[in-house]
C-alpha cells in the first residue's frame, strides 16, 4: 500500500482531541477522520449547550421569583396592620416590623436596642411580665391589654398576643403581635360613662323608672318609685313588678307587653286609679322592650309620670277656650313657663306662629335684652307672692323689631295650691311709649346739642342740693360762656355757630366725670353740675378749679367748622354749694361769678366767693414760691429741746419753718399740707435730713453735745418712697454722723396704712442704727397688736392730752395709759406741749421719761440754739 500525501489521513486514521463543555469542563474524545462525524459531534455539543442555558434561565427566573416573594413578604410584614416582633425568652427583641416602630414612635434600631418592656407604662409592667411567665410555663397563646408609652411620652392602649416558637437551634422565641386599641378603649370608656350618666339620670328623675325581666323580676327602680310605694330599692330589687299592679291593670299591661315587637318596641298607655283620699289620679306609662339578635325579649323598661295636674289643667283650659280668642295677645304656659297654646292675636303682634311658639318659653322667644335679671326676679317674686303681675316690658318680634307691651300674667293654681299654668295677656303700647319719650325729650333736652335743658338741670340741681344735705359733701355749679361767640355768628352765620355749639357740647361732656351733668341754657351758655366734691369747702374748691382748667384745655384744640379752622376760649363762673343753698341762689351766684370772669378779661374762671378766690390765688402763688424756697435758702430748721426727769437736755426736735421775704415766718400748718399735696415734701424732707445730720456731726466735737439726739419728722409721702431706705443710707454715709444720735418721728397714719411694709422698712433703717419715735400717739386708731410689732424706741404723748392736765380726768387717764403702755413695751415715753409745772409734775409722778414744751424753751433758730447750748 502506498502512503498517502502528507497531511491527508487515511480512512482508518483517528485523531484524538479535547472538547470543552459549556460549564468549561473538558473531556477527551476521538474524532473520526470523516467530516460527517465531526459535524454530528458539533451539533450534539450545541444542543447540550442550549439545554444548559435553558436550565440556567429557569434557575435565574426561580431565584428572581424567590427574591420578589421575599421582598413582598418583608413589605407585608413591615406594613402589617398590627405590630410584630420576635423576642427571646428574656425579652430581648430580635426582630420587629415597621408598624410596631411607628406605633411606638421610635426607629427600628432604638426599639431593638431598648427592648419592648422599656416602652410599656411602668404601672403595667407587671401585666407584661405575668403574661410572659404564663406563656413560657404553659406554651399556650397568651394575651393582655396594657398601656404603652410612646417616644413623645404619650400613652396608648395596646393589645398584646404572644405565642411560643423555637428557632433552628431549638431556642425558645416569643412571637408577639401588638395592636393599637386606643379607639376601642375610648369607646368602652365612653360607653361606661354613658351608662353611668344614664343610671344617675334615671335615679334622679322625678318620673317613675323601673326595669324588669320578661317574668316580671325587678332589676332597677329609681327614687321616685321607692317614694311612691314607700319601700327601699334594695327591698324591691328581685320582687315581681306585676305584683304591684291591680288585677285589672296587670292583665292590661301584660297584654300590651306581649304585643311589642322589634319593629314596634314601645307602647304608651294611661292608668286611672283612686287615691287614698278618694280623688282621681292619672298616670301615664311608657313601656320599652329590648330584644336580642334572635328577636327574643331580654328585658323591659317602664317610665311613668303623674299627669293628674295636667289632666285637670286641660279640663280648665277647655272651659276657658271660648274667652281665649280676643284682641289681646295671649299665651298659656305650663308651670315651667313652656308655651302650651297661643291665640291669633299673639301671632299678629309677635310674628310667631303656633308651630314656632309651642314648646318654647316666652323668654327665649321674645326677650329683647332690655330688662336685667333683677327685673325678672321681682316679677317672679310678685307672681309667687300675689299670683299675678302687671307692668310694662320690652320684647322683640320675629323680625327683630323691639316693641313695648303692657303685660298681665296670672298664675293658675290647682286645688292643692300648686301652680299648674300661667296665662299671659298683652297689648302693644309702642306708639304710646314713643310719644311719651318724644314729649320727654322735647320737655327736658336741648334739641340742638341733645344736652339737658334748663328744666332738667333745675330738677337735677334740686336733687343735688338734697343729696348734699344728706351726705354732707359739697357740690359746684359752673356757668360757662363762649368768648366772642356773637362775632362768629355775625361773620359766618348761625349754621356755623350751631356747628360750634354741638362740638363744644361734645367736648365738655367728654371732659367731666361720669355722673356729672352738662346742660345748655340757651345761646352759647352752658352749665356743668358737679356733686360729691368732698366734705370741706377748701377741698371742693380745689377739685372745681382743676376741673375748670380741664374744661378750658379741652376747648384749646382748634375746631373744624365748614372746612375752616376756628379757635375759641371759655369764661367760667363757679359757685360752690352745700346743704344751705337754694337753686335760685346758686344760679344767681354762678352768674355773678361768670360776670367777674368776663370783666377779668375773659378766658378765665372766677369763684363767686371773693374770699375763696383770694385763697385759691394765694395757694397758687404759695405753690410757685415754695418750689423756689429751697433754692433761695428760705427754709429754716428750728430746734426745741427735750429734757429728762432731772430737766437735763437729752436732745432736740428739728421743726421746719419758712422765712418768706414778704410774708415773714409762714406757719407749717399753711405750707406743709401744700408740700405734701404737690410732692414738694420729698426734696424738702431730704434737705431737712441732710441739714440735721450736718448739725449732729458738728456736735460730736464737743463732750457737752456729742450724746445729744436730734429728732426729725418724716412725712407719709417721704416714708413711702420706694428708695427711702437707700436714701437714708446715703445721707448717713455722706455726713459720717453716728446714726444712734438720729431719731425719726413717724405718725400713726404713716405706719398703719401698710403695716407689713412699714415694719419691713423700719427694721431696715433700724439696722443702720437710726431710732424711731411714734409722734402724736393716741390721736389715731392704732392697733395694740401692730404697736407691739413695730421697732419703736419712743412713744410721744400728743400735746392735746397734755394741755388740760391734771384737771381733765379723761386726758389724765389717757396720759397714764400711754405711759404704762410704753413701760410695758420697754419704750421711752416723752410728752410734748408741756407748758406748766403742774403738767410736768403730774407726768413725772406717773413715770414719764421726758418732756418737751414752752416750760423749758420755745423752738430756737440756729443762732439761738448755739447760745442755748453754751449756757
Amino acid at each position: 500500500m502506498q502512503p498517502e500525501e502528507d497531511g491527508a489521513p487515511t480512512q482508518r486514521q483517528r485523531t484524538e482531541g479535547t472538547f470543552h463543555r459549556p460549564d468549561e469542563s473538558g473531556f477527551q474524545t476521538e474524532r473520526p477522520g470523516s467530516p460527517s462525524h465531526w459535524d454530528r459531534a458539533r451539533q450534539e455539543l450545541q444542543l447540550h449547550q442550549l439545554e444548559l442555558e435553558m436550565q440556567n434561565a429557569e434557575l435565574r427566573q426561580t431565584q428572581n421569583q424567590l427574591a420578589d416573594a421575599k421582598e413582598l413578604y418583608f413589605d407585608l410584614y413591615d406594613h402589617a396592620p398590627v405590630g410584630y416582633c420576635v423576642l427571646t425568652e428574656h425579652g430581648v427583641i430580635l426582630q420587629a416590623n415597621l408598624t410596631l416602630s411607628c406605633l411606638l414612635g421610635v426607629t427600628h434600631d432604638r426599639l431593638v436596642q431598648q427592648g419592648l418592656s422599656k416602652f410599656l407604662c411602668p404601672e403595667d409592667q407587671d401585666v407584661f411580665y405575668l403574661m410572659r411567665t404564663r406563656l413560657l410555663q404553659s406554651g399556650d397563646t397568651q394575651s393582655c391589654e396594657l398601656r404603652a408609652r410612646k417616644a413623645d411620652g404619650a400613652l396608648v392602649w395596646v393589645h398584646l398576643a404572644a405565642a411560643v416558637t423555637r428557632d433552628v437551634n431549638h431556642d425558645v422565641l416569643l412571637r408577639v403581635a401588638v395592636s393599637d386599641i386606643a379607639q376601642r378603649k375610648q369607646l368602652e370608656s365612653a360607653q361606661l360613662e354613658s351608662e353611668e350618666r344614664y343610671r344617675r339620670l334615671a335615679e334622679d328623675l322625678p318620673a317613675y323608672v323601673v326595669a324588669f325581666l320578661p317574668d316580671g323580676t325587678l332589676t332597677f327602680v329609681n327614687q321616685a318609685v321607692t317614694r311612691l310605694v314607700n319601700m327601699t330599692s334594695a327591698a324591691m330589687i328581685g320582687m315581681n313588678f306585676f305584683e304591684f299592679l291591680t288585677p285589672e291593670d296587670r292583665v292590661m299591661v301584660q297584654s300590651r307587653l306581649k304585643q311589642l315587637t322589634p319593629e314596634r318596641p314601645v307602647e304608651t298607655h294611661e292608668q286611672t286609679y283612686a287615691t287614698p283620699d278618694g280623688a282621681v289620679a292619672y298616670h301615664q306609662w311608657t313601656n320599652h322592650a329590648f330584644f336580642d339578635t334572635l328577636g327574643h325579649v331580654t328585658h323591659f323598661q317602664a317610665v311613668g309620670e303623674d299627669i293628674t295636674d295636667r289632666k285637670l289643667a286641660q279640663n280648665e283650659l277647655r272651659i276657658a277656650a271660648v274667652a281665649f280668642e280676643c284682641q289681646n295677645g295671649m299665651c298659656i304656659t305650663d308651670a315651667h313657663g313652656v308655651i302650651l297654646r297661643i291665640n291669633q292675636a299673639f301671632t299678629r303682634l309677635t310674628g310667631y306662629s303656633a308651630e314656632e311658639s309651642i314648646g318654647a318659653t316666652p323668654g327665649r322667644l321674645l326677650s329683647s335684652g332690655r330688662q336685667d335679671r333683677l327685673f325678672f326676679q321681682r316679677m317672679w317674686d310678685d307672681l309667687t307672692r300675689k299670683g299675678n303681675w302687671q307692668g310694662e316690658i320690652w320684647n322683640r318680634r320675629k323680625n327683630g323689631q323691639i316693641y313695648a307691651e303692657m303685660l298681665t300674667i296670672t298664675a293658675i293654681a290647682s286645688a292643692d295650691g300648686g301652680v299648674t299654668n300661667y296665662v299671659a295677656s298683652f297689648t302693644d303700647i309702642t306708639e304710646d311709649k314713643e310719644a311719651e319719650a318724644e314729649i320727654y325729650r322735647l320737655a327736658y333736652y336741648d334739641q340742638l346739642t341733645k344736652l339737658p335743658n334748663r328744666r332738667l338741670l333745675q330738677d337735677r340741681l334740686s336733687q343735688a342740693v338734697v343729696a348734699t344735705a344728706r351726705n354732707g359733701h359739697c357740690g359746684a355749679i359752673f356757668f360757662i360762656d363762649l368768648d366772642n361767640f356773637k362775632a362768629l355768628n355775625d361773620t359766618r352765620g348761625h349754621v356755623v355757630g350751631d356747628l360750634l355749639l354741638v362740638e363744644i357740647a361734645a367736648r365738655l361732656h367728654a371732659a367731666v366725670r361720669q355722673g356729672d351733668t352738662v346742660a345748655r341754657l340757651g345761646g352759647d351758655e352752658f352749665v356743668v353740675l358737679l356733686e360729691n366734691l368732698g366734705p370741706e369747702t377748701h377741698e371742693a374748691a380745689v377739685v372745681a378749679k382743676q376741673l375748670s382748667e380741664k374744661l378750658c384745655k379741652s376747648i384749646d384744640a382748634p375746631f373744624s367748622l365748614d372746612g375752616r379752622e376756628y379757635r375759641c376760649t371759655l369764661s367760667i363762673g363757679i359757685s360752690l354749694f352745700d346743704q344751705y343753698e337754694t337753686v335760685e341762689s346758686l344760679f344767681k351766684h354762678a352768674d355773678l361769678a361768670l360776670y367777674q370772669a368776663k370783666n377779668a378779661g375773659r378766658n378765665t374762671m372766677r369763684f363767686f366767693d371773693p374770699s375763696m378766690q383770694a385763697a385759691l390765688d394765694l395757694r397758687s402763688a404759695m405753690e410757685v414760691e415754695l418750689r423756689q424756697a429751697i433754692a433761695l435758702n428760705q427754709l429754716r430748721l428750728y430746734y426745741q429741746p427735750q429734757v429728762d426727769v432731772q430737766r437735763r437736755v437729752v436732745g432736740f426736735e428739728a421743726l421746719l419753718r419758712w422765712e418768706h421775704p414778704q410774708r415773714g415766718l409762714v406757719s407749717p400748718l399753711d405750707f406743709i399740707p401744700l408740700a405734701e399735696e404737690t410732692g414738694l415734701i420729698l426734696p424738702i424732707g431730704l434737705w431737712v435730713m441732710e441739714t440735721a445730720c450736718v448739725l449732729l456731726k458738728s456736735w460730736e466735737s464737743s463732750p457737752h453735745t456729742r450724746e445729744l439726739q436730734l429728732a426729725v419728722n418724716v412725712s407719709a409721702r417721704q416714708f413711702r418712697q420706694a428708695d427711702f431706705v437707700p436714701q437714708v443710707e446715703r445721707v448717713l454715709a455722706a455726713s459720717g454722723v453716728n446714726p444712734a444720735r438720729l431719731k425719726f418721728e413717724l405718725t400713726e397714719s404713716v405706719v398703719l396704712e401698710d403695716v407689713e411694709r412699714a415694719i419691713e422698712k423700719m427694721r431696715a433703717i433700724k439696722q443702720l442704727g437710726v431710732n424711731f419715735a411714734m409722734d402724736d400717739f393716741g390721736t389715731g386708731y392704732s392697733s395694740l397688736s401692730y404697736l407691739a410689732r413695730l421697732p419703736l424706741d419712743q412713744l410721744k404723748i400728743d400735746k392735746s392730752f397734755v394741755c388740760n392736765l391734771p384737771e381733765k380726768s379723761n386726758d389724765a387717764t389717757i396720759a397714764r395709759t400711754i405711759i404704762t403702755m410704753g413701760q410695758g413695751l420697754a419704750m421711752h415715753v416723752i410728752a410734748e406741749g408741756v407748758e406748766t409745772e403742774e403738767q410736768r409734775s403730774f407726768l413725772a409722778s406717773h413715770g414719764c421719761d421726758g418732756y418737751q414744751g414752752y416750760l423749758f424753751s420755745h423752738p430756737l433758730p440756729q443762732q439761738a440754739l448755739a447760745e442755748f447750748l453754751t449756757r
